[in-house]
This record gives C-alpha cells, structure tokens and sequence, in this order.
C-alpha cells in the first residue's frame, strides 16, 4: 500500500509538466487535481490532511495505563492523518477511497493502524437527482455531522455521538452497504441500507449480555447474532446557497465564503439490534434514533470577512434499556485502580452516547481577515451536549471552548480547545449521579491540502 501511494503521488507530480501547457492544469486554486477532459468535468484529485494533538488530560479517577496509576498525562499524538483519492470518470460515473489513520498515541500498537476509510463507486442515473452507490459507505442518516468533513469543522471536533455506531457495528463510521442521494429542488436527500459488522470484530469493550446497572435493573447491549440489515436516512431544506453531495462529508465551516441556513432531519432503525436479559429471558430489540438539527453559516461583513457559524441538534436515542457508552477520544486510559473505578470507566471518557435524549449546540465567530495581518485571523467559539439518559438520575453536561487560528484558512490552522467533562458513579442509593467533574485541554496543529 505505501509502495501505491508513493507511485501516485509521483504520478500526479510528474504529470504536471505534461499538463502544464492546458487550460487546466495539475495545480489550482491549491487542489491537486488532474483534468481528464478539455472542460474539467472528468478528473482525477488528491487530498492530504492530518492533525496533530498536544493534550494534557485529567484522566477519569483511578485510571491506569499499562498498569501504571495515571491521574494526569501530557502526550502527542496524530488525531487523524488521511489521504483522499476521488474522480469523475465519465459524466455518470464517480469514485472515491480514502485511507488514513486515527488517534495513534504512544499507547497505541505500531505499524498495524492505517486502514481503508471509504472505498464507493456511484452511478448518476438521473444527474444531480439521483446517484447510486455501493462498498465501504460514509454515506450515513441520523444527523449533519454522522459524517463530517474532518478537515473542516469548526471547533476542536464535531459531536461525535452523531456517529451513533462509531467502531461497534462499523469502521470509524463508515459500514458497508448501498446507498442513494440526490437533490430535489432544495431538499438534498441521502439514503442508506447498511450492514453492520459483527459485534465480535469491535475493537471496542462490549458490556456483557446480563449486565445491569448498580440499582439491579438490565443494561442493554449490542447483539452478538449475525446482524440485521440497517436503515439510515438524513435530509436537509437548503433555504440560502446549496452545498455540494459529491462526497458524504459535511462542511463545519464555509469562513464566509457561502451563506447556509439548513434545517435537517434523520433516522436510523436496525431491528433486533439490541439485547438485554430479563430475568432468564434474552430480549431483543430495535435500534431506533431520531434526530432534528439546524445549520447556519453565514457572512456578517463581507468587507470584513466577518463570519457566523451555529449548530444545533436534538437526538432521541433508544438502543435499548439503559444502554449507556463512555466514550473518550484518543483514550489513553485502559485499566483501573482496584476500589477506585467509576460507572464512567477509565481515561477521558464520559457518558458520550445512550438511551435518551441528546442536545447539542454550538457557535463560532469569525473575526476580521486582516485582524493578524498576514498571520490570517481567529475564530473563538463554544459548545456543550446536554442528555437526559434513562441509565442515570443527574443529567449529563459536557462544555467545551476554544479558539481557532486560521494562518491559511483551513489548510494551516491552530486550535485551542478546553474541555470540561462528568464522571458519574453510584451513591447510597445505587442512583447514578455526577461525583466529581474533569478536564482535558488541546492543542491541535491541522494540514490540509
């Protein structure tokens, strides 16, 4: 694979010479993009991004790594590193892979993590209004940011509990399947009959089945059998300018180049997803999530390059009776002091994902271009996920704020980013409450060409 890459970047580079004489050539409006047709619309193009992390954690109580009692770390990892290679091959028809690696930390395990993200080929029966496709999909329903474009958010991350399944029943996302999209006037449409993979290939712990909560009640879980099939659908009203469905990835941030207002909405239902012990019967049921968001992204002063950006979703979850999934990013956390664990678990995770309800805001402002000269500008900003959880009494609050500065827009950007996060465990009353809260500030450096 490294050989492939090395071969196509090579490829690419050399062909700028030959092409160099056209119209069209290798290199513009800093894309890799090589034309295969006179006028541009067949191509060939080329994407590179990573995102460095430097971080210090206030790791969840009684957290070890390797054995070794961790209350607080520093370390630096690679967020995400990816290459995208996509083209449009004749006028119906559409490629895409991308391969990379995310969140390689010094606990990680070397030189076995770079893996296939998306491998899809699409046909456009009815052009712009109809394009189906097939493989390895990032094509999923649910919410806006079920699928982001990484490389373009406008905070630190997007909410990632919009990728409802992320490493339990998919790969970092993506399932394989067949899907459809389109756009019908205003409404873009995009829909999908997914397979999950087998619960028994997760890279992710799995509660047992018969797992209950401190007060005695069942906590469901994912269902070891082979997998029903999958269905996931997202729409979106695009009152102002259209964006593009090329690719699954939703843009976080347009920094004043386009004016947005969308209202979207989505599900995903998988029958049999779920199963939890009542008594000595095993029950099965269905995943059922529900979610409505809006999405504004806008110019204040064109003049100025002043910009807007808002988010907000609402998610009604049902996975289950009392499912609940700690989740933290890059966790460094893989064990626990003896007498000294909570219900949230290990590292800096919290009660990201679970039956309930789920709502999720944010807001960024643009400041001026010229605000450092030629050093580019910044863009404060903030959010928070609120939930009511059926597994827990207190409801669940995550914060987060930071900065971004953006040196050349998005393809050399610096993020600052402070999270503030609940741990929950038992008290007298076997009730599930907040205990204690926990910090974890990054320092993110982000490529993207």
């Amino acid at each position: 694979m490294n050989r492939l890459l090395i071969f196509l970047l090579a490829v690419l580079c050399l062909s700028h010479t030959t092409f160099s004489q056209t119209t069209l050539p290798l290199l513009k409006n800093d894309e890799i993009k090589l034309a295969l047709s006179e006028d541009g619309t067949r191509y060939v193009r080329l994407t590179f991004l990573n995102q460095t992390w430097v971080r210090f954690t206030e790791q969840n109580r009684g957290t070890t790594i390797f054995g070794n009692a961790a209350p607080e770390t520093w370390d630096v990892g690679l967020r995400r590193t990816r290459i995208q290679f996509l083209g449009q091959l004749s006028d119906k028809t559409f490629f895409y892979i991308q391969f990379g690696q995310n969140n390689f930390a010094f606990t990680s395990q070397r030189k076995v993590g770079a893996f296939f993200h998306d491998v899809i080929g699409e046909y456009a029966f009815i052009k712009r209004h109809l394009s189906i496709g097939a493989g390895l999909s990032g094509w999923s329903g649910l919410a806006r940011y079920a699928s982001p474009s990484v490389g373009t958010v406008m905070s630190l991350d997007a909410p990632l509990f919009e990728q409802a399944t992320n490493d339990v029943t998919d790969q970092f996302l993506r399932k394989l399947g067949i899907y459809a999209k389109g756009k019908i006037g205003k409404l873009d449409y995009r829909v999908a009959l997914s397979q999950p993979f087998m619960i028994q290939t997760s890279t992710v712990a799995q509660r047992p089945l018969g797992a209950k909560l401190p007060n005695g009640s069942s906590i469901a879980t994912y269902n070891a059998n082979i997998p029903t099939w999958q269905w996931q659908a997202y729409l979106m009203y695009q009152f102002l300018d259209e964006e593009t469905n090329t690719i699954p990835y939703t843009t976080g941030t347009y920094l004043g180049k386009k004016k947005v207002f969308n209202l979207g909405a989505g599900f995903i239902y998988q029958p049999n997803a779920m199963w939890y012990m009542n008594g000595t019967d095993t029950v099965k049921t269905a995943m059922r999530l529900l979610a409505a968001d809006v999405y504004y992204d806008a110019p204040l002063n064109v003049e100025k390059g002043t910009a807007l950006n808002f988010y907000a979703v609402y998610c009604n979850n049902d996975y289950g009776q009392n499912y609940i999934r700690n989740l933290g990013v890059m966790n460094l956390g893989d064990g626990v002091q003896a007498g000294q664990g909570t219900f949230t678990g290990t590292g800096n995770g919290f009660a990201m994902e679970g039956t309930g309800s789920i709502v999720y805001t944010q807001a960024g402002y643009l400041c001026k271009k010229d605000l450092l000269k030629s050093w580019g500008t910044l863009m404060p900003y903030a959010g928070m996920q609120w939930a009511s959880y059926q597994a827990y009494k207190d409801n669940m609050l995550m914060w987060h704020v930071g900065l971004n500065w953006f040196i050349k827009g998005h393809q050399s950007k610096i993020s600052l980013d402070y999270q503030n996060r609940p741990v929950f465990d038992a008290n007298a009353q076997r009730e599930l409450v907040e205990i204690q809260r926990k910090g974890m500030l990054v320092l993110q450096y982000q490529l993207f060409l």
